[in-house]
């Protein structure tokens, strides 16, 4: 692809390059939140910016990649992108650029015309292609992203939460009451309570880079709820996190776990285990008018 100029004085977008690299680094670092890990050096950003193809919908296996270039040639900002054809629809699922709004119009500017085909756009939403990936922006920490994106006709709403807890170096030991098996999707292990060798309960943890872990989900049947089974999972995951070195731990509370009767349950659980709130967590929807019979 050609580099096209940007409104950004004298900078360009043009696609990634291996030597962008270090700068891709530390814009995405730039933008970290608490109890995620950095990004890894040597693993292509492309690859770390993917997201999973949903159920018959196919989708490229990396989304393309642009950076935001200077007078230098320097990468100032980054967009990751990706379309599924068959139904005509795009999603944006990285966009850094150190909070500069120039630079995230520029960007967004760019990857919403290399997605001209697609009737919808959609920004941070779907799922990550590794166990890393966050779903959603953190609206006030990254507030001028979202402005960004609303001023180039992105509609937003709140998708869920974010919480963080530091795990210290002695966490107090929780009664064993879940067998501890080996989990594919997403890649880490399952904590399964059983009853007469019926699973009843089960959390999903995954230990990633920088000592870092996420709690996945937490899930009871609804016949065995209020009998304190998910405290009793989430007390062993957290002893067999700190166990493997783990200091931070996050967990995500969407808006549809939100909305059902256990979330208020589900909230207090976390907050009794020293989790805080970090930010909201919002995506993005870019509808485009459906072409007449005659522009078909």
């Amino acid at each position: 692809m050609a580099s096209s100029p940007s409104p950004e004085s004298r900078s360009t977008v043009r696609p990634y390059r291996p030597e962008d690299e270090s700068s891709v680094r530390d814009l995405i670092d730039a933008d970290r939140l608490p109890g995620q890990p950095h990004w890894v050096p040597g693993q292509p950003a492309a690859q770390r910016s993917g997201a999973a193809p949903l159920c018959g919908w196919a989708a490229p296996a990396r989304p393309r990649i642009s950076v935001l270039a200077d007078a230098g040639d320097r990468a100032r900002g980054i967009v990751a992108y990706l379309c599924w054809a068959d139904v005509r629809t795009g999603l944006i699922c990285r966009l850094h650029a150190r909070e500069n709004p120039p630079a995230l119009r520029a960007l967004v500017c760019h990857a919403l015309g290399a997605l001209a085909h697609c009737l919808r756009v959609e920004a941070f939403v779907g799922a990550p292609a590794d166990a890393w990936g966050l779903v959603g922006l953190p609206r006030t920490r990254r507030a001028a992203t979202h402005g960004a994106l609303v001023q180039s006709g992105f509609t937003g709403r709140r998708q869920g939460c974010y919480l963080h807890r530091s795990l210290p170096a002695e966490v107090p030991s929780a009664k064993v009451v879940a067998d501890v098996l080996p989990c594919e999707m997403p890649p880490g292990r399952r904590l399964v309570i059983r009853e007469a060798a019926e699973p009843v309960a089960e959390a999903v943890v995954t230990v990633g880079p920088d000592r870092t872990a996420a709690i996945h989900w937490i899930e009871t049947l609804p016949s065995r709820r209020r009998r304190g089974l998910a405290r009793l999972l989430l007390g062993q995951a957290l002893t067999l996190l700190a166990e493997e070195g783990v200091t931070d731990v996050s967990a995500v509370l969407d808006d549809a776990q939100q909305r059902s009767p256990g979330t208020a349950a589900a909230s207090r659980l976390f907050d009794s285990f020293g989790f805080t709130f970090v930010d909201d967590l919002w995506g993005y929807q870019h509808q485009r008018p459906r072409a007449t019979r005659g522009d078909a």
